[in-house]
């Protein structure tokens, strides 16, 4: 239902506002900044079905349209614009998480393309993808960020390709493993070696107008949480008001950060500092909204018919899910470090 709806969105040229190219060059509308945050917030508040092309749309497209030669753009952009073809992404690997130059994937040519192997993991929607772009060493001569090439790899290769989904502990797998077993990979981006730097201008891309619009969802997380403390009384316990007051002033906080750096060109910091703010408010939100209701918050609705004996509710979701928010899309950690040696000017974290 949700690539029936993300085809809905192509075909009235809803994918790609924030593209910077002519007007309808891929079958997409061109909207202003404003026009862009109008939409993507009305979407949000109105409740609209969750996208599943926001990888392809916010992340790949952008980076095509800077650093893609023509053939890629007039081969990928209307296929995402139309809705048709969703995206995941081929960074983390187990030993290389958020030390991303220290990945372990390798690509070999073959002919006009390279052959991929080696194991991502953390990778969002990749059952459901159709094509996957990686970061993957090309040079074995080389070491750390040098040498990395930026690869599309089509998702539909049986025995190339294997997606094993990582259950967590709130009952849902939204991430997965991706095993590469030479698999084919027809397109490199911006040239061999040069995937580091494609790289990095995709993460500078990938927080923006879609952060207002997660500030929506956050609002209504919050409002859910101050229901539950008026209908338990934990809203009567003065140290609790006044972490619900702190939580909403917070979020005003990130909401007027975030429209200060929108579109604030060579900011390096931005995305970090976005990324610290909201990750540590939405954990907090978690742990309030367990402590809002007490014990109760341990218990469920039980039903003895389930195979198992309850199901979460919402608020429990909410709690479990924020356990990775700060480390999920880059840690802390690294958020920190980024701030420190590239806007600040600091000594750069010997390794």
């Amino acid at each position: 239902m949700r690539r029936e709806w993300e085809r809905e969105l192509g075909s009235g040229g809803w994918i790609g506002l924030g593209w910077e190219c002519a007007e309808g060059a891929y079958g997409n509308r061109v909207g202003s900044l404003t026009q862009q945050v109008v939409w993507a917030e009305e979407y949000a508040r109105v409740r609209a079905p969750g996208r599943v092309g926001h990888i392809g749309e916010n992340l790949l497209a952008p980076t095509l349209i800077a650093a893609g030669d023509e053939a890629q753009r007039r081969r990928f952009l209307p296929a995402i614009a139309r809705g048709e073809e969703l995206w995941c992404q081929g960074y983390s690997e187990p030993e290389a998480g958020s030390d991303l130059a220290g990945l372990r994937t390798v690509a070999v040519r073959d002919g006009g393309g390279y052959r991929v192997s080696g194991q991502k993991i953390w990778t969002s929607l990749a059952g459901e993808a159709d094509w996957c772009f990686v970061l993957a060493r090309t040079d074995p001569g080389e070491r750390r960020h040098r040498g990395l090439s930026f690869l599309l790899v089509p998702m539909d290769q049986p025995g190339r390709i294997e997606v094993r989904p990582i259950r967590q502990m709130s009952g849902t797998a939204e991430f997965n493993e991706v095993f590469f077993d030479g698999a084919r990979a027809p397109h490199v981006v911006g040239g061999e070696g040069a995937g580091w730097r494609v790289a990095m201008g995709l993460l500078a891309r990938e927080r923006g107008v879609s952060t207002l619009v997660q500030q929506i969802g956050f609002a209504a997380e919050l409002a859910a949480v101050v229901a539950a403390a008026v209908r338990g009384g934990a809203v009567r316990d003065p140290v609790l008001r006044e972490q619900l007051v702190r939580q909403w002033a917070e979020l005003r906080v990130m909401r007027w950060n975030a429209l200060r750096t929108l579109g604030a060109a060579g900011d390096a910091g931005a995305p970090s500092v976005a990324k610290l703010l909201w990750g540590g408010w939405h954990q907090r939100l978690g742990e309030l909204a367990m402590r809002v209701r007490g014990a109760a918050a341990a218990l469920g609705p039980v039903d003895w018919s389930a195979r198992a004996p309850y199901e979460l509710d919402a608020l429990q979701r909410l709690f479990l899910f924020t356990r990775a928010d700060t480390l999920y899309g880059g840690s802390d950690e690294i958020q920190r470090n980024i701030i420190a040696e590239r806007v600040l000017g600091l000594p750069r974290l010997e390794r």
